[in-house]
């Protein structure tokens, strides 16, 4: 798996994974747990996950919407 996108935003996350879905694009969200040992402040970035096989068809469908991902 690759790194598609890491982010300390929610929102962000949220909005990314269902455009992921609605692609057809398995994805899966890695650090979600960490803010038992951050104390919930949010400073931990999450991190999401997608195949090697479908990381250039995910980079364009967040980059046509407006998010920033990781290269």
């Amino acid at each position: 798996m690759k790194q598609l996108l890491r982010t300390n935003d929610p929102t962000v996350m949220a909005f990314a994974k269902a455009l992921l879905q609605g692609e057809d694009i398995d994805c899966f969200e890695m650090d979600v747990n960490m803010s038992v040992l951050e104390g919930s402040i949010g400073i931990l970035p999450r991190r999401l996950m997608v195949r090697e096989d479908d990381l250039d068809q995910a980079r364009r469908a967040l980059r046509d919407n407006g998010i920033a991902v990781d290269e």
